[in-house]
C-alpha cells in the first residue's frame, strides 16, 4: 500500500494552519531567510507552533531553505537549520549543498528542491546517492519521464507540482532577474522577467510580434490526472502558492483533497492518506473561482500538437501571451449595453463588486468592477472603453466567493472509536483510529512497508482504580454520551465498544476524567512517526556519499552534461561548503561573477506557442533567424532554438555565441 501525500503552501501560520484543516498531508513554508520567496518569511516560533497543529494529525512541515548560501551566511545557516530542528521541521527543501552539509546530525530529512534542477534518471540518481530522501521534479517533465525515473530510482520519494503559476524556465537555471534587475530568483527575489512584455524581431528587425507577454504562461491544474501521476511513481502532490492568499489556499487544498480521497476510496488496497483526519466543509471547491491565467497541464503528455485555430495565435495549450494576470472564469458573452449598464448571455450569477475584465480589440486585458448588478444586467463604476456586444466576459473578483472564503470554512477531525472495559479493580478506556477514514494509514499485513509507514498505531488506555457497583437501570446510553463529549478537541468518536454484559454504574465526573486524560494521551502519544518514510537522517553515511559524489560529479553535473564546464555558474556555486562538496575550484555562481551563457533554458518555446514549429505541425517561418525578444526599455535577448533537445534558450544578445 502506497501512502499518497497532498503537500500544500503556506505564506504565513494562518495559511498553514488552513491548509491542514482543509486536507492537507503536509505544508511547505519559508524560515525567516534563505527561502526561494524572500517576500513570505516566518519566525521560527511560528514554525513550531504550525508543526504543534500539524503533527497531531499526522500531517508534516517542510521548510524551504533553498536559496543558494553566501559565505558570510553560513554561520546563521546553521544556526536556521538547529532551530527549525528544535522546533519539529520535519523536512528542509534545499537547493545549495552546503546546507545538506549543515543537516548533518539534524533529525529531518533532506529534500531536493526543484530548484536543483531535477529533470533526469542520472539526476535523480546522484541526488539520492548523496543523501537526498526527496526529489521535487522539475516541473516540465511528462508522465513518461516520470516513470522511467521511478523506474529507474524506485528508492527515492518523487513530488511532483500539480497545480499553480508556471516558471517559463528550468527551476534555478533562471538568470533574467539577476540580469536585468539584480534580483537573484536563486536567492528568492525573482522580479518576474518572464511576466513582462516583450515585441519579437527577427535578424533584419523586422517585427514579427508586437508588445507581447512572449513568456507568460498559464497556471497548471493537473487535477483530473491524479491517478495517472500516482500511476507513473509520484507519492507527493504539490501545489504551488507560497505568495498566495487564505482563499486560494482553503480552494486548491480542498479540491484536490477531495479528489485524492476519491481515488483512495476506489482502491482501497492500494493507496492510503498520508495523514489522518476527515475534513468537512462549508463550500463546494471550484477552481475556476481562485486566481489563475488559464490552465494548463503543462507538458505532462509531451509537446502537443497544435489544435486547430491556435496556429498563429500565440494562444496554446500553454502560453498566455495576452496577459500575465488572471482573468478567472469565463462567465458569458456581453449581449446589448444600454446607457450605462449591460446585460451578460450566460448563466452565471453576479454581486455587486464583482470584478469582471475581457480582451479588447488589441488583446489588452481591461477590468473592471461592477457597481451593482440586477439580475445579469451589470451597472459598471465607469463604462469601460472598448466593451461592445459580442465581448467574453472574464470574472477575476468574485465577492459571494471570497465572502465564504473569509469564514471557516472546514473542520478537520480524527475519527477515533473507544473501547471501555472492566478490569481488576476498575475500569480500562482505550482508543484507536476508526477504520473508515480515509486518511488512516492502514498497514495491514505489512508494517515495514516503508511506503506505507507515515502514521503508525498504538493504542493508548487509560486505567482509572474504582468500584465494580451493579447499575440499577441501563447506563449504556449515558456512558456513550459521556465519553464522546469530545468538544473542541481534534477527535472524533465514531464508536463507544461496550461488552454486551457490562453493566456498571460509573459516575458523570469519573467518565469525564477518564475521557479527558484519554484525550491527552492521545494528543501526546507516538501515535504519528514523524520521520517521512523511508528516509535517513541528514549526513547519515555522508563521508561515502561525498566520495561518490567526487567520484561521479565530472559525468554528472547539477547542469545538463551537454554544457560540460563552459557555463560552470549553472552549477549554483556561490559559498566554501558548496566548493568543498563539488570539489570546484572556485565559486561560480552567477549572482557572483555572471556568466557568457544562457539566462533562461526552457522547454516551452516561442515558436511552437507562435505557430511556426514545423516538426509538431506549424507553418513554416518567413522570418530570418536569430530572433530578438526586445523590452521597452530597448534591451535585448536572443532567442537559441535547440531543437535536438527540444529546448528554448535565452541570452542576452551581447553575449558571443
Amino acid at each position: 500500500m502506497r501512502a499518497l501525500e497532498l503537500l500544500a503552501p503556506a505564506k504565513n501560520l494562518e495559511c498553514g494552519i488552513a491548509a491542514i484543516d482543509h486536507g492537507a498531508d503536509a505544508v511547505y513554508i519559508g524560515a525567516s531567510r534563505f527561502g526561494a520567496r524572500a517576500a513570505v518569511g516566518n519566525s521560527v516560533d511560528d514554525i513550531r507552533k504550525l508543526c504543534d497543529y500539524a503533527h497531531p494529525f499526522g500531517a508534516k512541515v517542510y521548510v524551504t531553505v533553498n536559496t543558494i548560501i553566501y559565505d558570510e551566511e553560513l554561520k546563521a545557516t546553521q544556526q536556521l537549520l538547529t532551530d527549525l530542528s528544535e522546533a519539529g521541521a520535519d523536512a528542509i527543501l534545499v537547493q545549495d549543498m552546503a546546507v545538506l552539509q549543515m543537516m548533518q546530525g539534524l533529525p529531518m530529512a533532506a529534500h531536493a528542491s526543484t530548484q536543483t534542477d531535477n529533470r533526469t534518471v542520472e539526476k535523480i540518481q546522484w541526488l539520492r546517492d548523496v543523501g537526498f530522501s526527496r526529489v521535487v521534479l522539475a516541473r516540465e517533465l511528462s508522465l513518461d519521464e516520470m516513470r522511467e525515473i521511478h523506474s529507474q530510482v524506485p528508492d527515492i520519494e518523487l513530488e511532483v507540482f500539480v497545480h499553480g503559476a508556471l516558471c517559463v524556465s528550468y527551476s534555478g537555471l533562471c538568470y533574467g532577474s539577476q540580469y536585468c534587475f539584480g534580483r537573484s530568483a536563486n536567492r528568492g527575489e525573482c522580479a518576474q522577467f518572464c511576466r513582462m512584455q516583450f515585441s519579437l524581431e527577427d535578424a533584419k528587425g523586422r517585427e514579427v510580434v508586437r508588445d507581447r507577454y512572449l513568456l507568460s504562461l498559464k497556471d497548471m491544474n493537473r487535477i483530473d490526472y491524479l491517478e495517472e501521476l500516482i500511476e507513473a511513481g509520484a507519492t507527493s502532490f504539490k501545489i504551488e502558492g507560497r505568495l498566495k492568499d487564505l482563499s486560494y489556499v482553503k480552494n486548491v487544498t480542498a479540491a484536490y483533497s477531495q479528489r485524492l480521497n476519491a481515488i483512495v476510496k476506489r482502491h482501497p488496497d492500494q493507496y492510503c492518506r498520508s495523514s489522518r483526519g476527515e475534513c468537512s466543509y462549508t463550500f463546494t471547491p471550484d477552481l475556476n473561482r481562485t486566481f489563475n491565467r488559464g490552465y494548463t497541464t503543462y507538458f505532462l503528455h509531451g509537446r502537443q500538437g497544435l489544435r486547430e485555430g491556435e496556429r498563429n495565435s500565440g494562444m496554446s495549450d500553454i502560453a498566455s501571451m495576452d496577459t500575465p494576470k488572471a482573468m478567472g472564469a469565463f462567465v458569458g458573452t456581453l449581449k446589448e449595453i444600454r446607457g450605462l449598464s449591460f446585460n451578460v448571455a450566460g448563466v452565471a450569477s453576479f454581486a455587486n463588486g464583482d470584478g469582471l475584465c475581457f480582451l479588447d480589440d488589441n488583446r489588452q486585458l481591461i477590468g473592471f468592477r461592477a457597481n451593482k448588478v440586477v439580475g445579469n444586467r451589470i451597472f459598471p463604476y465607469r463604462m469601460p472603453q472598448g466593451l461592445k456586444p459580442g465581448v467574453r466576459l472574464y470574472r477575476n473578483s468574485d465577492q459571494e466567493f471570497d465572502r465564504l472564503m473569509s469564514k471557516t470554512s472546514a473542520e478537520r477531525r480524527i475519527p477515533i472509536s473507544l473501547f471501555l472495559r472492566a478490569v481488576d479493580g476498575g475500569f480500562e478506556l482505550s482508543a484507536a483510529n476508526s477504520a473508515n477514514s480515509l486518511n488512516y494509514v492502514n498497514h495491514g499485513d505489512n508494517p515495514n512497508d516503508s511506503r506505507c509507514a507515515a502514521v503508525t498505531e498504538t493504542v493508548p488506555k487509560i486505567y482509572f482504580p474504582a468500584e465494580h457497583q451493579q447499575a440499577q437501570r441501563p447506563q449504556r446510553e449515558n456512558i456513550v454520551r459521556q465519553l464522546t463529549k469530545l468538544g473542541d478537541t481534534i477527535y472524533t468518536c465514531s464508536e463507544v465498544d461496550i461488552p454486551a454484559d457490562f453493566n456498571y454504574f460509573i459516575p458523570n465526573s469519573l467518565l469525564s476524567d477518564m475521557r479527558r486524560a484519554l484525550v491527552e494521551k492521545l494528543s501526546s502519544s507516538s501515535l504519528v512517526s514523524m520521520r517521512p518514510s523511508g528516509s535517513k537522517p541528514a549526513g547519515q553515511e555522508r563521508g561515502e556519499a561525498r566520495n561518490y559524489l567526487k567520484k561521479r560529479i565530472s559525468s554528472l553535473p547539477p547542469a545538463p552534461s551537454r554544457f560540460g564546464e563552459k557555463w560552470s555558474y549553472l552549477y549554483n556555486i556561490s559559498n566554501r561548503l558548496a566548493c568543498d562538496f563539488y570539489d570546484a575550484s572556485n565559486k561560480t555562481a552567477y549572482e557572483l561573477n555572471g556568466g557568457d551563457g544562457p539566462i533562461m533554458q526552457c522547454r516551452n518555446c516561442i515558436r511552437y506557442s507562435l505557430g511556426y514549429c514545423v516538426k509538431h505541425g506549424g507553418q513554416r517561418p518567413q522570418w530570418q533567424e536569430p530572433l530578438s525578444l526586445v523590452l521597452g526599455d530597448g534591451r535585448r535577448f536572443r532567442l537559441e532554438f535547440d531543437c535536438q533537445h527540444c529546448q528554448m534558450n535565452v541570452y542576452p544578445l551581447h553575449d558571443s555565441y
